[in-house]
């Protein structure tokens, strides 16, 4: 078998399972569990080790939490698919297990920054501060596509989703420089042996549940997103990459894209009563991982502000 180098690490992690509402999870921490607590959710077909380089840029001592999501890199697979309220209840019992009593510090990048804040709007006593990387909902959808919506969810049940097997675990980091062109190769070979397994013959299969290919059966009700956002009493900050088609893709092109292309983006911060945006220069959505310390430069004044 090949084997593929690590990345130096300024801040190693310690890997443990905990059991989340009865699913077996995968958590890393970073630092001393005395510290402050930061809680780190990761996005669609993530995993938590990709926070490594934004704890190794932290300035500051903290206790960094960050679990593999329900069927991603070392989690328990759902075989009955998967559901967003079921994030925001895995997070509830992640907070009971390591931080009982306390309003935390949360962080998310995409579908973990659409569970934070979810979560901090439905039990704003339990958080402290939220932030989100490139991560602002998705767009909103038609009532009238839910009959179709829903046929496409059953169909896609008629045949098994597969992730399609990587020649090595080169290979698969060679696909994540493909997909961001900015991630290094020894960042993306790190991550690469989180993402994928080894396999006997030196071929690769990716960790994590294919099931999350399948479409969802629901039509996204952003008016009810809304409702909840504008339920959360922590303060909110808002990190999007300069360079991120996430804003295009949310309300399609701004009216005046040349004097700000991120309108969309602070038309939906204006339903949180405490809310700011910034904007990571050269970085795209991945943003943790094109520029961790300027993203934690930024965050780290925030949580220290949070009351």
């Amino acid at each position: 078998m090949t084997s593929i180098a690590a990345l130096p690490a300024t801040r190693p992690s310690q890997s443990q399972r905990v059991s989340l509402r009865g699913l077996d999870h995968h958590v890393l921490t970073w630092g001393d569990p005395s510290a402050r607590k930061l809680f780190l959710l990761h996005g669609w077909m993530d995993v938590a080790a990709s926070f490594q380089f934004l704890v190794d840029a932290l300035a500051g001592e903290w206790y960094a939490i960050a679990p593999d999501l329900r069927g991603y890199g070392r989690s328990g697979w759902q075989p009955q698919g998967y559901w967003f309220p079921d994030y925001v209840a895995d997070l509830e019992a992640l907070l009971d297990v390591f931080a009982p009593g306390e309003a935390a510090a949360l962080v998310g990048h995409s579908l973990g920054g659409n569970i934070v804040m979810h979560y901090a709007g439905v039990r704003p006593q339990r958080v402290r501060a939220v932030v989100s990387l490139d991560g602002f909902g998705i767009p909103a959808e038609d009532a009238a596509l839910a009959p179709s919506k829903f046929r496409a969810w059953l169909d896609a049940q008629l045949q098994p989703a597969e992730f399609a097997p990587y020649a090595s675990l080169q290979r698969v980091a060679a696909r994540l420089v493909k997909n961001n062109p900015r991630l290094t190769a020894e960042r993306a070979h790190f991550l690469a042996r989180h993402w994928a397994e080894e396999q006997a013959d030196g071929s690769a299969r990716l960790t994590s549940d294919p099931r999350h290919k399948l479409p969802f059966p629901t039509v996204y009700r952003v008016e009810e997103v809304f409702a909840i956002w504008r339920s959360i009493r922590a303060p909110v900050l808002w990190l999007v990459g300069a360079e991120s088609n996430l804003p295009r893709w949310l309300d399609g092109p701004a009216e005046n894209e040349d004097a700000d292309p991120f309108a969309g983006v602070r038309r939906r911060l204006a339903h949180f009563a405490d809310g700011r945006l910034e904007v990571i220069a050269d970085a795209g959505h991945m943003l943790q991982h094109d520029q961790p310390a300027a993203v934690a430069a930024v965050i780290e004044p925030f949580l220290a502000g949070a009351p």
